[in-house]
Protein backbone atom coordinates (compact mmCIF):
# COMPACT_ATOMS: atom_id res chain seq x y z
CA UNK A 1 0.00 0.00 0.00
CA UNK A 2 1.32 3.07 -0.97
CA UNK A 3 1.68 6.09 1.51
CA UNK A 4 -1.10 8.04 -0.22
CA UNK A 5 -3.51 5.40 0.13
CA UNK A 6 -2.44 4.81 4.25
CA UNK A 7 -5.09 6.15 7.13
CA UNK A 8 -3.72 9.69 7.92
CA UNK A 9 -4.01 10.78 11.53
CA UNK A 10 -4.22 13.92 13.92
CA UNK A 11 -2.27 14.37 16.86
CA UNK A 12 -3.33 16.81 19.10
CA UNK A 13 -0.96 18.86 21.79
CA UNK A 14 1.65 17.24 19.73
CA UNK A 15 4.76 19.36 21.78
CA UNK A 16 4.03 17.95 24.44
CA UNK A 17 5.88 14.40 25.87
CA UNK A 18 3.20 12.46 25.30
CA UNK A 19 2.48 14.14 21.42
CA UNK A 20 6.30 13.94 20.19
CA UNK A 21 6.08 10.58 21.21
CA UNK A 22 2.64 9.57 19.36
CA UNK A 23 4.02 11.33 16.34
CA UNK A 24 7.49 9.69 16.49
CA UNK A 25 5.44 6.08 16.58
CA UNK A 26 2.79 7.59 13.44
CA UNK A 27 6.23 8.19 11.58
CA UNK A 28 8.00 5.01 11.64
CA UNK A 29 4.46 2.75 11.03
CA UNK A 30 3.51 1.28 8.39
CA UNK A 31 -0.05 1.14 8.89
CA UNK A 32 -0.90 5.01 9.06
CA UNK A 33 1.10 8.62 7.92
CA UNK A 34 0.59 11.41 9.90
CA UNK A 35 -2.14 14.14 8.65
CA UNK A 36 -1.81 16.92 10.57
CA UNK A 37 -0.92 18.26 13.99
CA UNK A 38 -2.90 20.57 16.54
CA UNK A 39 -1.42 23.10 18.78
CA UNK A 40 -3.42 25.88 21.30
CA UNK A 41 -3.67 29.27 19.48
CA UNK A 42 -0.82 31.53 20.29
CA UNK A 43 1.57 28.27 20.09
CA UNK A 44 5.24 28.89 18.92
CA UNK A 45 4.90 25.69 16.91
CA UNK A 46 1.54 26.80 15.43
CA UNK A 47 2.26 28.11 11.23
CA UNK A 48 5.45 25.83 11.15
CA UNK A 49 6.41 22.57 9.66
CA UNK A 50 6.25 20.07 12.23
CA UNK A 51 9.85 18.94 11.46
CA UNK A 52 11.23 22.65 11.54
CA UNK A 53 9.30 22.89 14.58
CA UNK A 54 10.84 19.93 16.30
CA UNK A 55 14.57 20.88 15.12
CA UNK A 56 14.81 18.73 12.40
CA UNK A 57 14.48 18.63 8.60
CA UNK A 58 10.96 19.42 7.32
CA UNK A 59 8.44 17.14 7.11
CA UNK A 60 5.60 18.76 5.17
CA UNK A 61 2.77 18.70 7.78
CA UNK A 62 2.20 21.86 9.36
CA UNK A 63 1.44 22.38 12.55
CA UNK A 64 -2.15 24.06 12.70
CA UNK A 65 -4.70 26.03 15.93
CA UNK A 66 -7.51 25.07 14.27
CA UNK A 67 -9.30 21.53 14.81
CA UNK A 68 -12.06 21.76 12.00
CA UNK A 69 -8.89 22.75 9.61
CA UNK A 70 -6.70 20.41 10.28
CA UNK A 71 -9.64 17.04 11.20
CA UNK A 72 -10.64 17.50 7.50
CA UNK A 73 -9.58 14.84 5.30
CA UNK A 74 -7.73 13.06 8.56
CA UNK A 75 -9.15 9.40 8.96
CA UNK A 76 -8.45 9.53 13.09
CA UNK A 77 -7.28 12.34 15.68
CA UNK A 78 -5.12 11.08 18.89
CA UNK A 79 -6.14 13.10 21.69
CA UNK A 80 -4.17 12.95 25.18
CA UNK A 81 -4.74 16.80 25.89
CA UNK A 82 -6.80 17.93 28.53
CA UNK A 83 -10.60 17.26 29.41
CA UNK A 84 -12.00 20.55 27.79
CA UNK A 85 -9.77 19.90 24.98
CA UNK A 86 -11.11 16.82 24.16
CA UNK A 87 -14.24 18.01 24.47
CA UNK A 88 -14.06 20.17 21.49
CA UNK A 89 -11.69 18.14 19.45
CA UNK A 90 -14.89 15.06 19.79
CA UNK A 91 -17.35 17.55 18.41
CA UNK A 92 -14.64 18.86 15.45
CA UNK A 93 -14.01 14.87 15.03
CA UNK A 94 -17.76 14.08 14.83
CA UNK A 95 -18.46 16.88 12.29
CA UNK A 96 -14.94 15.54 10.11
CA UNK A 97 -16.16 11.84 10.51
CA UNK A 98 -12.86 10.87 11.77
CA UNK A 99 -12.51 7.91 14.96
CA UNK A 100 -11.67 9.80 18.36
CA UNK A 101 -8.79 8.10 20.36
CA UNK A 102 -8.87 9.70 23.41
CA UNK A 103 -6.21 8.69 26.45
CA UNK A 104 -6.97 12.28 28.53
CA UNK A 105 -7.02 11.21 32.05
CA UNK A 106 -8.82 13.37 34.72
CA UNK A 107 -12.39 13.44 32.86
CA UNK A 108 -14.90 14.19 35.53
CA UNK A 109 -18.80 11.88 34.38
CA UNK A 110 -20.21 14.96 33.41
CA UNK A 111 -17.32 15.85 31.16
CA UNK A 112 -17.26 12.30 29.65
CA UNK A 113 -20.75 12.58 29.17
CA UNK A 114 -19.99 15.66 27.05
CA UNK A 115 -18.55 13.16 24.23
CA UNK A 116 -21.87 11.22 23.57
CA UNK A 117 -23.59 13.39 20.80
CA UNK A 118 -19.73 12.50 19.02
CA UNK A 119 -20.19 8.85 19.93
CA UNK A 120 -23.35 8.88 18.10
CA UNK A 121 -21.45 9.59 15.19
CA UNK A 122 -18.02 8.79 14.94
CA UNK A 123 -16.14 5.41 17.08
CA UNK A 124 -14.74 7.08 20.17
CA UNK A 125 -12.11 4.90 21.68
CA UNK A 126 -11.41 6.30 25.49
CA UNK A 127 -8.94 4.63 27.51
CA UNK A 128 -7.43 6.47 30.80
CA UNK A 129 -4.82 3.45 29.97
CA UNK A 130 -4.13 1.88 26.59
CA UNK A 131 -1.61 -0.57 27.65
CA UNK A 132 -2.42 -4.29 27.35
CA UNK A 133 -0.80 -5.05 30.76
CA UNK A 134 -2.74 -2.77 32.02
CA UNK A 135 -6.60 -3.87 30.47
CA UNK A 136 -5.43 -7.29 31.66
CA UNK A 137 -4.97 -6.09 35.09
CA UNK A 138 -8.25 -4.70 35.27
CA UNK A 139 -9.64 -7.97 34.35
CA UNK A 140 -7.68 -9.76 36.66
CA UNK A 141 -8.76 -7.11 39.53
CA UNK A 142 -12.59 -7.77 38.69
CA UNK A 143 -12.11 -11.46 38.59
CA UNK A 144 -10.56 -11.20 41.80
CA UNK A 145 -12.67 -8.71 43.98
CA UNK A 146 -15.55 -11.04 43.20
CA UNK A 147 -14.32 -13.90 44.66
CA UNK A 148 -13.53 -11.92 47.43
CA UNK A 149 -16.00 -10.45 50.05
CA UNK A 150 -15.95 -7.63 52.30
CA UNK A 151 -13.45 -9.37 54.72
CA UNK A 152 -10.75 -8.28 51.95
CA UNK A 153 -9.94 -4.62 52.11
CA UNK A 154 -9.33 -3.29 48.14
CA UNK A 155 -6.22 -0.31 48.16
CA UNK A 156 -5.38 0.97 45.18
CA UNK A 157 -1.82 2.61 44.91
CA UNK A 158 -0.35 4.39 42.14
CA UNK A 159 2.80 6.36 41.22
CA UNK A 160 3.39 8.60 38.98
CA UNK A 161 6.20 11.72 37.88
CA UNK A 162 6.29 15.56 39.61
CA UNK A 163 4.73 16.86 36.32
CA UNK A 164 1.18 15.06 36.42
CA UNK A 165 -1.94 17.42 37.49
CA UNK A 166 -4.35 14.83 38.11
CA UNK A 167 -5.06 12.41 40.76
CA UNK A 168 -6.10 9.46 41.22
CA UNK A 169 -4.80 8.63 38.26
CA UNK A 170 -7.41 8.03 35.03
CA UNK A 171 -5.68 4.18 35.53
CA UNK A 172 -6.00 4.09 39.24
CA UNK A 173 -9.82 4.78 38.67
CA UNK A 174 -10.19 2.07 35.73
CA UNK A 175 -8.78 -0.56 38.72
CA UNK A 176 -11.02 1.02 40.80
CA UNK A 177 -14.04 0.63 38.93
CA UNK A 178 -12.62 -3.16 37.86
CA UNK A 179 -12.84 -3.73 41.71
CA UNK A 180 -16.13 -2.27 42.21
CA UNK A 181 -17.88 -3.92 38.96
CA UNK A 182 -15.85 -7.50 40.70
CA UNK A 183 -18.05 -6.78 43.86
CA UNK A 184 -21.37 -5.63 42.20
CA UNK A 185 -21.28 -2.03 44.55
CA UNK A 186 -20.75 2.03 43.13
CA UNK A 187 -17.55 3.05 43.33
CA UNK A 188 -19.17 6.47 44.14
CA UNK A 189 -20.33 5.53 46.69
CA UNK A 190 -17.32 3.13 47.98
CA UNK A 191 -14.42 5.43 47.17
CA UNK A 192 -12.21 6.64 49.79
CA UNK A 193 -9.99 9.04 48.41
CA UNK A 194 -8.80 10.98 51.75
CA UNK A 195 -7.21 10.04 55.18
CA UNK A 196 -5.63 12.95 57.73
CA UNK A 197 -5.77 13.11 61.06
CA UNK A 198 -7.93 10.72 62.79
CA UNK A 199 -9.99 9.62 60.43
CA UNK A 200 -11.21 6.41 62.27
CA UNK A 201 -11.53 2.86 61.83
CA UNK A 202 -11.24 1.31 57.98
CA UNK A 203 -14.88 1.43 56.75
CA UNK A 204 -15.47 -1.78 55.81
CA UNK A 205 -15.90 -2.37 51.95
CA UNK A 206 -14.57 0.87 51.24
CA UNK A 207 -11.66 1.02 48.03
CA UNK A 208 -9.08 3.24 48.66
CA UNK A 209 -6.93 5.48 46.37
CA UNK A 210 -3.20 6.65 47.13
CA UNK A 211 -1.20 8.75 45.21
CA UNK A 212 1.96 9.30 44.64
CA UNK A 213 3.81 11.91 42.87
CA UNK A 214 7.79 12.26 42.32
CA UNK A 215 10.58 12.28 39.62
CA UNK A 216 9.86 11.12 36.42
CA UNK A 217 7.89 7.89 37.45
CA UNK A 218 6.24 6.79 33.95
CA UNK A 219 3.35 4.94 36.01
CA UNK A 220 3.14 2.55 38.86
CA UNK A 221 -0.09 0.46 39.54
CA UNK A 222 -0.76 -1.68 42.52
CA UNK A 223 -3.82 -2.99 43.68
CA UNK A 224 -3.58 -4.69 47.09
CA UNK A 225 -6.53 -6.86 48.35
CA UNK A 226 -5.68 -7.16 52.50
CA UNK A 227 -7.81 -9.74 55.03
CA UNK A 228 -6.45 -10.35 58.44
CA UNK A 229 -3.20 -12.88 58.12
CA UNK A 230 -2.82 -12.33 54.60
CA UNK A 231 -2.37 -10.03 51.39
CA UNK A 232 -2.23 -10.76 47.37
CA UNK A 233 -0.80 -7.85 45.30
CA UNK A 234 -1.92 -7.13 41.72
CA UNK A 235 1.19 -4.82 40.75
CA UNK A 236 2.33 -3.02 36.79
CA UNK A 237 4.88 -1.02 35.93
CA UNK A 238 5.47 0.73 32.96
CA UNK A 239 8.91 1.63 32.38
CA UNK A 240 8.51 3.12 28.35
CA UNK A 241 6.23 5.54 27.74
CA UNK A 242 6.04 4.09 24.35
CA UNK A 243 3.62 1.53 25.34
CA UNK A 244 0.83 3.67 25.50
CA UNK A 245 1.26 5.16 22.62
CA UNK A 246 1.87 1.79 20.89
CA UNK A 247 -2.36 0.76 22.10
CA UNK A 248 -2.81 4.30 20.76
CA UNK A 249 -2.40 3.07 17.58
CA UNK A 250 -4.03 -0.35 17.91
CA UNK A 251 -7.00 1.86 18.86
CA UNK A 252 -7.05 3.60 15.77
CA UNK A 253 -6.70 0.22 13.63
CA UNK A 254 -9.19 -1.44 15.37
CA UNK A 255 -11.79 1.90 15.61
CA UNK A 256 -11.25 2.76 11.47
CA UNK A 257 -13.18 -1.03 11.67
CA UNK A 258 -16.29 0.58 13.76
CA UNK A 259 -19.40 1.99 13.27
CA UNK A 260 -20.44 4.75 15.47
CA UNK A 261 -20.14 4.09 19.41
CA UNK A 262 -18.35 4.74 22.51
CA UNK A 263 -15.60 1.96 23.12
CA UNK A 264 -12.74 1.00 25.69
CA UNK A 265 -9.73 -0.65 25.30
CA UNK A 266 -11.26 -3.88 27.01
CA UNK A 267 -12.87 -3.74 23.23
CA UNK A 268 -10.03 -2.88 21.25
CA UNK A 269 -8.26 -5.59 22.75
CA UNK A 270 -11.20 -8.41 22.65
CA UNK A 271 -11.72 -8.39 26.37
CA UNK A 272 -14.84 -7.67 27.26
CA UNK A 273 -16.84 -9.85 29.59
Amino acid sequence: MSNANLPGVVITGGSGRMGQMLISLVLASKDMKLAGIVERPGHPWVGQDLGTAMGGAPLGVLVGDDPDLVFAGASAVIDFTSPSATIAFSQAAAKAGCVHVIGTTGMTDEEIAQLAPAGKQIPIVRAGNMSLGVNLLMEVTKQVAAALDEDWDIEIVEAHHNQKVDAPSGTALMLGEAAADGRGVSLAEKSDRGRDGITGVREKGTIGFHAVRGGSVIGEHEVIFASAGERIKLTHLASDRSLFGNGALKAVLWGLQQGPGEYDMLDVLGLKS
